[in-house]
């Protein structure tokens, strides 16, 4: 049996419109630096690094993480599309799991250009070519970004087939802008009225710029230990733990089905889910809290249904109960989603990660989930990660406050000097110097800060 693993730091830069103000690099070592702060140690105590990018030359994981220190740890490199951060999550937890190693980080930045996605390469195949094609067999090619049109599709077909409606769909996306006004570290936080974003400039035939996601520049990293090291290091009282990790790629069903629903992914997230549940010996009832993957507010509908949150079908009945939010039966996106936070494709996955431990901490501030505070609904409280790359890949994570969990004493707060799951603030010279290797570090690796 693998070993329990916990998240014991968390760090984030806010998410911001790709415009070339930071490089990866910085943002990497100041993800890692209040990530390493939290968790009270130094890079030093890391034994594995796992790097996640999609926009960038093959190395950027040691040339961001040198910036911490030259430690000659084995460091990963990542790139499983919007799902990367997520997947360099997976790999240092089965890294802790299976003992390969005490302490291990995943970090994941983005530095994207501004506008939609395109294809990098034009001299090879491209990864979605035979998605793209079936699109265009079973509805057609029309106006608008191929990503925006295939979840824009799936939401279609979804409200035909089941009888929701696109005002349904409007209705998530006003919820998570609104959810987006209470998180300092979001790209947007303005509120969106349902009739806003309804009205607001088309990006496909479905799809308004308001139930679209923007391209974004941000880093965020969690450190993941073995039990042993929780102890070691007194950390019970932030220790979240690890109670499943698992990913899905596509099964045939992705062309033979025939489904825009499933050329958006849903089998994968339907498979990761229900392993996910079977390991953690839970299910979407004891689930308070989800993150999930909101690209485009029509997968969000599509995502209920994946994760068994309702019967195959009856996801808007979730948005008419208003069940995805506080006072529901899940608080879905409470960070406001990659609608309103953004998406810098690296960081995303590990981006849900900080704002659900930090939930399950109860140091979500304003975003906080009054029901998963600790002693509000006894110790043991999930929550659920869900991060989709088309290509494909998903990732489902349940996190746990574990019994053993115990407020009070000195914890990252005190070494922040702040909360930082609830204030966003960047780091300086000072934060790094007590964060870096300092057995190991060369000033020519130093962040640009």
């Amino acid at each position: 049996m693998p070993q329990k693993a916990y998240v014991v730091g968390v760090g984030m830069t806010a998410f911001e419109k790709p415009r070339g103000r930071v490089d990866y690099p910085e943002l990497a070592v100041e993800a890692g630096t209040k990530a390493l702060i939290d968790a009270g140690i130094t890079y030093d105590e890391v034994q594995s690094a796992y790097a996640g990018y999609c926009y960038g030359d093959s190395t950027c994981g040691q040339r961001a993480l040198y910036g911490l220190g030259m430690t000659s740890i084995p460091i990963f490199n990542v790139n499983n599309n919007c799902s990367t951060g997520s997947s360099a999550f997976l790999l240092a937890t089965q890294a802790v799991q299976h003992g390969m190693v005490e302490c291990s980080m995943a970090i994941g930045f983005e530095k994207m250009a501004a506008g939609s996605l395109s294809a990098t390469f034009e001299d090879r195949t491209n990864p979605l070519e035979k998605t793209i094609e079936l699109m265009g067999d079973v509805v057609g090619i029309s106006a608008g970004p191929f990503a925006a049109q295939i979840f824009g599709n799936g939401g279609q077909e979804y409200c035909e087939k089941y009888g929701a409606t696109w005002e349904h769909i409007g209705k998530i996306a006003a919820k998570s802008h609104k959810h987006s006004t209470k998180n300092p570290y979001s790209q947007f936080q303005n509120n969106m009225t349902l009739d806003q974003v309804m009205k607001d400039k088309p990006v496909t035939e479905q799809l308004t710029r308001g139930m679209c996601c923007p391209t974004s520049d941000g880093g965020a990293c969690a450190i993941v230990t073995s039990e042993a090291f929780v102890k070691k290091h007194n950390l019970q009282n932030q220790a979240i733990e690890i109670a499943a990790s698992v990913m899905a790629t596509d099964s045939p069903r992705l062309f033979d089905d025939r489904s825009c629903i499933e050329l958006a992914g849903s089998d994968m997230t339907r498979r990761a889910a229900q392993e996910a549940y079977k390991i953690a010996g839970v299910g979407p009832e004891d689930i308070s809290v989800i993150e999930l993957h909101d690209c485009f507010a029509a997968n969000e509908l599509l995502v209920y249904d994946g994760l068994g949150l309702c019967k195959p079908g009856e996801a808007h009945k979730i948005v008419e109960n208003d069940d995805n939010t506080y006072g529901g039966k899940w608080v879905i996106n409470p960070s406001g989603g990659l609608l309103s936070k953004g998406h810098p494709l690296g960081a995303t996955g590990l981006g849900m990660i900080f704002y659900l431990t930090n939930q399950l901490r109860g140091w979500g501030g304003d975003m906080q989930v009054p029901e998963v505070v600790p002693g509000k609904s006894g110790r043991e409280a999930y929550c659920l990660a869900h991060n989709l790359g088309l290509g494909g890949a998903a990732v489902v994570t349940i996190l746990k406050r574990p019994a053993s969990y115990k407020v009070g004493g000195k914890d990252g707060r005190d070494r922040m000097g702040y909360n930082h799951g609830a204030e966003c603030r960047p780091v300086t010279q000072q934060d790094i110097d007590r964060a870096k290797s300092q057995k190991s570090y060369s000033p020519y690796a130093r962040a640009n800060l």
